[in-house]
């Protein structure tokens, strides 16, 4: 499997929890160093939460679980 799909499968795993808080994520890119880029919406945009959320949530779990992982970004 390829890093990329993996990331997608664990975002997947992790959307229906923002989902029922009204935001959701979306995988953008990877790049060579394992910075992974997202996108955030709804209640997500603007949340004062969000970069705990990300970084407490979404980034340890996406390098738990997918060896090349790096850290994640939020991207506009």
């Amino acid at each position: 499997m390829n890093i990329e799909k993996e990331v997608i499968d664990v975002l997947d795993k992790i959307r229906p929890y923002l989902q029922r808080d009204g935001g959701d994520v979306e995988f953008v890119s990877i790049d060579e160093e394992g910075r992974v880029y997202v996108r955030v919406f709804g209640a997500c945009v603007g949340c004062s939460a969000i970069d705990v959320t990300i970084k407490m949530g979404v980034e340890t779990l996406l390098i738990e679980e997918v060896l090349g992982v790096t850290e994640v970004i939020v991207v506009d």
